[in-house]
């Protein structure tokens, strides 16, 4: 740990980066040497832990938001739950939520998570993929990890919640509603959304 005096202007540059409060900033910075960017991955791993202990209280207020894609050809319509009324009013949460929504009109997801995902799709997809990883000429005992490792991007592709986040690829939606989660202090969950899209008659939902 850093004995090395940390200046206030770091402190306030960490708090306005992270959200996080004056003494978790200057520990995180004791703890980091100072070193603005460790900080930072700091905190994002200590509001990770907090979080991962909040998942599993319930959640049951929230809000419904409509977003328009600009062009007016798509539409989407998103419920995303937190705890508190107090937060669902918030900016960061309705930030957050029309995030998800513009997440859903540009990648169009067909599941909110794999376990929404009908096992018959799955393994009608895995025959495809393995059919297909026959035909590369590579050993029998390896074309089970290929196609292991396809399904794994499928599910990355197409599940809402595992897909990488549009505003930052490094990032998945889960990570982002991780963060959300530390941030605000509740726990907070997609329960369901549609996309329509003009000229296609099919609705893109997890809706039960």
């Amino acid at each position: 740990m850093s004995t090395n005096i940390i200046s206030a202007s770091v402190v306030k540059d960490l708090r306005s980066r992270t959200g996080a409060g004056i003494m978790d900033c200057k520990d995180a910075l004791k703890n980091c040497d100072g070193n603005l960017d460790d900080a930072i991955d700091f905190l994002r791993k200590k509001g990770i832990a907090k979080a991962e202990k909040k998942s599993g209280r319930q959640a049951e207020q929230g809000t419904v938001l409509s977003y328009i894609h600009p062009g007016n050809r798509i539409g989407v319509l998103v419920e995303v739950n937190c705890e508190t009324d107090f937060v669902a009013k918030t900016d960061d949460f309705l930030n957050l939520v029309r995030n998800i929504a513009m997440q859903i009109a540009a990648t169009n997801p067909i599941s909110l998570d794999r376990n929404s995902i009908d096992k018959a799709k799955i393994e009608k997809e895995k025959q495809i993929l393995l059919e297909q990883a026959k035909t590369s000429g590579k050993p029998e005992t390896i074309l089970e990890k290929i196609v292991d490792g396809k399904i794994e991007k499928y599910f990355q592709e197409n599940c809402l919640i595992e897909q990488p986040y549009i505003k930052d690829n490094d990032k998945s939606v889960q990570d982002i509603l991780t963060e959300s989660i530390a941030t605000l202090g509740e726990n907070i969950s997609i329960a369901r959304y549609s996309r329509f899209e003009v000229g296609d008659s099919t609705v893109s939902n997890n809706s039960n």
